[in-house]
């Protein structure tokens, strides 16, 4: 497979990722940070510097728009939970790993 191909279907299959957290409100960034180490602002924060690497001015609130699929605050508002403390314990026990 050539570069140009294989950047392609890596493109492909970041969109359908970031398309799939964005229809999966109910998982929240701590439950993504627990089960895989990252979440929706991880990749929001990896896009911002792809873009630096490139030479791009990007904020943060406009790579998290990019992730969230609109701004972060609103997402926020929306969706976000309260964390358990359940989930604050088991964050803390592997934050050390982020």
């Amino acid at each position: 497979m050539d570069d140009k191909t294989r950047t392609e279907l890596e493109a492909a299959v970041y969109r359908r990722l970031v398309e799939h957290l964005r229809t999966r409100t109910d998982v929240q960034n701590i439950d993504l940070m627990n089960l895989a180490g990252f979440c929706r602002n991880c990749l929001s924060n990896w896009m911002k510097d792809a873009a630096e690497a490139k030479g791009l001015a990007m904020s943060k609130d406009e790579s998290r728009s990019i992730v969230y699929g609109m701004p972060y605050e609103e997402w926020r508002q929306k969706y976000q939970k309260e964390a358990s403390p359940d989930q604050k314990a088991a964050f803390e026990k592997a934050s050390h790993k982020h």
